[in-house]
This record gives C-alpha cells, sequence and structure tokens, in this order.
C-alpha cells in the first residue's frame, strides 16, 4: 500500500512538499448528481424558480468552488487554475440532475480537489436554490472520472456512477 503523503514520519499532517516535482499539465475532471422530486424536476427544467436561474447560478458557484479549493480543505495548495469547464445535464426519466467539472493547470500538483470541490458547490448551490419546495433531495456519485498529468499519468475511474 502507498504511503499517504499528508503524515510525516512522525505522523503529523502536513501540507505535501512539491518543490523538487517538475511543472507539467494537469487535468482533473469530477462528476456527481443531485436526486429530486418530478415536480421540483419540472421547476427546474422550466427555469422559473423565482431566485433566478438554478443552473446558471448553479455553475458560477462551481467555478467558484474550484478556485476557493486551498480555502477549504486544510492542506491543499493553492493553485492558479488554467481552466475551469461544467456541465450540467438532466435526465427527465430518473429526476436527476448531472454535474461535470473539468479543472486544468500547469504546475506540480494535480487539480482532483479543485474538481471535487466544484461539483460539490454546484450541487450545494442546486439544493439551496430549490429546497424551498424539496427538502428531500440527495446529493449523490461524487467521484473523480478522469486525471491525468503528473508523476501518476492518466487515471479513468473504472465504473463510474456519474453519466457520461
Amino acid at each position: 500500500m502507498t504511503r499517504l503523503t499528508h503524515f510525516d514520519d512522525a505522523g503529523q499532517a502536513h501540507m505535501v512538499d512539491v518543490g523538487a516535482k517538475s511543472e507539467t499539465r494537469r487535468v482533473a475532471r469530477a462528476g456527481g448528481y443531485i436526486d429530486m422530486a418530478p415536480a421540483t424536476f419540472a421547476l427546474l427544467q422550466a427555469g422559473n424558480n423565482k431566485k433566478g436561474d438554478v443552473v446558471g447560478i448553479a455553475r458560477l458557484a462551481a467555478i467558484q468552488g474550484t478556485k476557493r479549493t486551498a480555502d477549504l480543505i486544510p492542506l491543499c495548495h493553492p493553485l492558479a487554475l488554467t481552466r475551469v469547464a461544467v456541465e450540467f445535464s438532466a435526465d427527465a426519466a430518473t429526476h436527476r440532475l448531472y454535474i461535470e467539472v473539468t479543472t486544468e493547470t500547469v504546475g506540480r500538483t494535480g487539480v482532483e480537489m479543485e474538481a471535487l470541490s466544484g461539483v460539490m458547490a454546484g450541487l450545494l448551490t442546486v439544493y439551496d436554490m430549490l429546497k424551498a419546495v424539496d427538502k428531500g433531495m440527495t446529493i449523490a456519485g461524487v467521484q473523480l472520472l478522469e486525471k491525468q498529468g503528473g508523476k501518476s499519468g492518466h487515471w479513468l475511474a473504472s465504473a463510474p456512477e456519474h453519466k457520461d
């Protein structure tokens, strides 16, 4: 088993030293979804929520979430992201809204946490905006779907819950 990198030899938490690593292009893609009642899904699709454009605001929240990851996750390095893309797709049969966030940088550490933080910020924003009509919504399936770059190279989730 690989050693946990956020702990030193004495078992104390620390920020990983990436100073000796070379800068490479790093990409991560993460996804997740929120399930809601049929009436809530219809309201979302109609786009007439009194709080505004739910998906548009959630897209901005997801982008902001990627940029604030180091503020939320104590041992993450602050990163200069070079690109953030957020895509939503809706499944009328399951009343499910999917989100996928792709993050990129050129640096010494990966952007997986930024992609995952973006997914959560986007989904939590959807929940916040629709909770007045549906407190029973559930957020699930949040996971890393793919990462590229760095020493470990390319990784792809073997059985993602997310709809690609």
